[in-house]
């Protein structure tokens, strides 16, 4: 086994990970494991043992740049009193270190730094050889999908940790992983490790219960301890709407209807993830039949996307949120909808209006959700509304009027601008046709003609 510090010890249920991790070299693990059972722990250390035998930049994410910094880089373990950080790479193995990047280097010419998957388009310098995702449940599922050419290409190792957030991207890599050779994947419960007395159980139960009442306090514990994907998101907005919507069957393979045009809502993201919904409404239905997102592209690349589509000869109308129309120096003092229209030809393109707040938008979304169909493809847009929370106030043990802002935001802008854009497609009424007389030989007027025909010539007589 690969040299340890004295200070850290493998605990007995953590073994088979970190032994597919260190000693059998697995390229991919996925751990959902209990609260307290050591998760950041196992991998800090593991990524140190693994350094040693194979050289190179190692990365530990988490959901947001700012919360890796105060568990990890500046977390002080309670039990020990020294920094979680000092106690994983003491200063005798380091050569450098650097406080506000939180990267340090080893003196066997490894580095290691921690990241935010809020963050994640903003890793740059050599590619990894081993990244892990701490709080996978939460993390932007881009982050792996921005990361996984690099770790590929350099044949290295990617680690997922984390407890369950409802039936997410977590879940389905789990369960994809489960039944796959090439992954090490597992679940620890607490019935599994038995970490935890009954009576430190129950404890923590009441906890729960005196924080979120019975029912929802029993579920967050079931989550937390025994590993439930059934629990629903704390704080969640619209994962009751996602769930009544699932067991309604509004979330199925949703087609796109020839005969009717298809609209665009967009939210634009300046550093971040761009999103777009493709809309069809339909007899009172409101049908999100594609998404798309990405991040750092230019608006070309966008542009290319709609036009790209099979429906893009049906569009209806393309609405853009109220910044579009701000102009910017980067552009040449030209705002994203001058770009969009002039540069790339787009037509029909709107600026939603700056009236309402985030929550009347929230409120406007929620009342829409009755007549929403999803295409169940559309996976991350699913993950991002059902992550989509409150914040929590630690201190007065309260959710917050207002959202939590990570890679979820985007999606959910999204959405409360569709709700206070759709309406029913306009279709042209024929005109009315009047009775046709025969006015003469060959000719024909309708009565309409006539009428205008009489009141013509009583004007000039008057």
């Amino acid at each position: 086994m690969a040299d340890i510090n004295v200070d850290f010890e493998v605990r007995w249920y953590q073994q088979p990970f970190y032994l597919a991790l260190v000693e059998q070299r697995q390229k991919r693990l996925i751990e959902i494991a209990h609260r307290r059972w050591g998760k950041d722990e196992i991998v800090l250390n593991g990524f140190r043992d693994l350094s040693r035998q194979r050289p190179g930049t190692y990365w530990h994410c988490f959901p947001e740049y700012a919360q890796a910094r105060k568990a990890i880089w500046n977390g002080i373990n309670g039990h020990t009193g020294k920094r979680r950080i000092d106690e994983a790479f003491p200063p005798e193995i380091r050569t450098r270190i650097n406080d506000n990047d939180m990267f340090l280097e080893t003196t066997w010419g490894s580095t290691w730094q921690l990241l935010g998957s809020d963050r994640y388009d903003a890793t740059v310098g050599s590619g990894p050889v081993g990244i892990a995702y701490s709080e996978w449940a939460l993390c932007n599922p881009a982050a792996w999908a921005y990361h996984k050419p690099m770790i590929e290409e350099s044949d290295g190792t990617a680690v997922f940790i984390t407890t369950p957030r409802g039936a997410n991207h977590a879940k389905r890599m789990y369960d994809r992983a489960v039944n796959s050779p090439y992954w090490f994947a597992e679940i620890s419960s607490i019935e599994d490790t038995g970490a935890l007395t009954k009576a430190q159980l129950d404890e923590s139960l009441s906890e729960y219960i005196d924080l979120y009442d019975e029912e929802l306090g029993r579920s967050l514990f079931e989550q937390e301890y025994y590993c439930s994907f059934e629990a629903a998101i704390i704080g969640s907005f619209y994962g009751s709407h996602i769930a009544r919507a699932r067991k309604e069957g509004r979330i199925k393979p949703v087609e796109w209807d020839e005969s009717l045009p298809v609209i665009t809502v967009w939210d634009i993201g300046y550093s971040d993830d761009t999103v777009i919904l493709f809309v069809q409404v339909i007899a009172g239905e409101v049908r999100i039949i594609d998404t798309y997102d990405a991040s750092g592209r230019d608006l070309e690349h966008y542009a290319e996307i709609i036009n790209g589509k099979p429906w893009a000869l049906k569009y209806g109308k393309h609405w853009l949120p109220h910044d579009a129309q701000a102009k910017t120096l980067a552009a040449a003092g030209r705002s994203v909808y001058e770009q969009l229209t002039k540069d790339h030809g787009m037509q029909n393109v709107s600026i939603l209006r700056n009236t309402n707040t985030e929550m009347q938008g929230i409120i406007a979304a929620r009342q829409l959700f009755p007549r929403l169909w999803i295409d169940d493809g559309q996976e991350k847009f699913l993950d991002a509304l059902t992550n989509f929370r409150r914040e929590w106030d630690d201190d007065k043990k309260a959710f917050r009027d207002k959202p939590v802002h990570d890679w979820t935001n985007h999606y959910a802008d999204a959405l409360r601008y569709l709700a206070w854009v759709w309406q029913e497609p306009v279709t042209k009424a024929e005109p009315e046709k009047g009775r046709v007389l025969t006015v003469g030989p060959g000719s024909t007027a309708t009565m309409n003609d006539l009428l205008k025909a009489v009141k013509r010539s009583s004007k000039r007589y008057d």
